[in-house]
């Protein structure tokens, strides 16, 4: 059966869900204004939970206005606003001391808590964790055993139906939960999250682990590992997943649950639009060597010395939604593939199984969620050689594949 190699284009290079509305007309924008004003004007008349503010926590670091302003200005646009929302982002900034956030460490490595606290130089996005009613974080705080265990049933009663949950780590569930307890009474993991989650405003859930098992979830998964929205259930999820989550799509979660009192548009896996409505390979610096035909066929080769796209070495990134070739990480100065190193796909359900292996989709026979590439890029690129009305991206892919083909005397038909 003839390929339609039109259709094959459309399938790998769009996805409906990396098709972000992101102008949805000035009627719901004003009203979304009118309705983010009213919850700012609310959250100022209540009591402050922590007696710091932003602008004191800038100044301390060394922050000047300017930079701050840049960074709100950027933080608006990551969360899909208009411009004219940049001065509520930065009152929402400056109000992160009214909401209460309680953070629980379950099945994990703590690499999120991590990559909020390791950095030489603190960026907005995690100075903001100073502000925040931070209530209770057991790899931070000061207290232990008994004294925890108070501490965090005193947030649970005071702040009942206002915090947000934060969620690292899976969820054992084989043995009955007992793969994982915690506290003095021998709560499992399991009924632990289960209670907390009873009264909060929402709950989000950091990081690959506690969004969809994670790495704990492996095959042969002995320990029954699963993510948070496997087990709460009637509760608003947001999940962040990544491997760790990056803390400016964290410290966004939080802004819009500041700004408007709700959890932000999500995508069918439960993860933000703002920060997973992108594909890595529509904005991988290296696409342009994707859709030239130039790849790296093996690490140390010429392709890797010139920063050819590296889907022939097991980059994941046509099947992986993530803003982390937008955002960057260490504070905004790399990524993985800017480093040479493939994406392993760490945003996506299964990952560690299905995609963190150093081999293209086409030898997995795995089938991509994207359809079509998971054939060889060879393949894929021959394929496009009978078509007429794919455009100029396309046709550059097939010219590219032909052409080196040809080079090593091999039969193109």
């Amino acid at each position: 059966m003839a390929i339609d190699s039109q259709e094959m284009v459309k399938k790998v290079f769009t996805q409906k869900s990396a098709r972000v509305d992101t102008n949805k007309g000035d009627e719901y924008y004003n009203s979304l204004y009118s309705k983010m004003r009213a919850r700012l004007d609310s959250l100022r008349n209540s009591p402050k939970l922590k007696d710091i503010d932003m602008t004191e926590v800038i100044e301390i670091e060394g922050i000047n206005r300017r930079d701050f302003m840049k960074w709100v200005s950027a933080t608006t646009a990551t969360l899909m606003l208009p411009p004219m929302f940049t001065p509520l982002v930065a009152e929402a900034t400056e109000l992160m001391n009214r909401v209460p956030v309680i953070w629980i460490e379950l099945q994990d490595c703590a690499g999120n808590s991590e990559a909020l606290l390791r950095s030489s130089a603190p960026t907005v996005d995690e100075l903001i964790f100073d502000v925040l009613s931070l209530e209770f974080h057991e790899t931070i705080m000061a207290a232990s055993g008994h004294q925890a265990d108070a501490q965090l049933e005193d947030a649970l009663e005071t702040f009942k139906g206002k915090y947000l949950l934060f969620v690292e780590g899976s969820i054992p569930t084989g043995m009955n939960g007992q793969y994982g307890t915690i506290g003095a009474s021998g709560e499992t993991f399991r009924a632990h999250l289960e209670r907390l989650a009873k009264d909060s405003a929402a709950v989000v859930a950091v990081g690959s682990c506690a969004s969809f098992g994670g790495i704990p979830a492996a095959a042969p998964n002995p320990t029954g590992a699963v993510g948070v929205m496997d087990i709460v259930k009637g509760k608003p999820i947001i999940n962040i997943p990544a491997c760790p989550a990056n803390p400016a799509n964290m410290v966004g979660v939080v802004l819009h649950f500041i700004l408007s009192g709700q959890v932000p548009e999500l995508d069918s896996l439960l993860r933000p639009k703002f920060a997973f409505g992108y594909r890595i390979h529509d904005n991988c610096e290296r696409r342009a060597h994707f859709d030239a035909g130039e790849y790296v066929e093996e690490f140390g080769d010429e392709g890797a010395k010139n920063n050819f796209c590296l889907y022939k070495v097991g980059c994941k990134g046509p099947m992986t939604f993530n803003n982390c070739s937008i955002i960057r990480y260490n504070e905004g100065t790399n990524w993985p593939v800017g480093v040479g190193r493939g994406c392993i796909g760490c945003s996506e359900p299964d990952f560690w199984d299905k995609y963190a292996y150093e081999r293209p989709m086409s030898d997995a026979k795995i089938k991509a969620p994207t359809g079509g590439v998971e054939k060889t890029v060879d393949e894929f690129g021959l394929g496009l050689l009978t078509a007429t009305t794919i455009g100029i991206a396309a046709h550059a892919v097939a010219s590219a594949v032909a052409g080196k083909k040809s080079e090593h005397g091999e039969d193109n038909e």
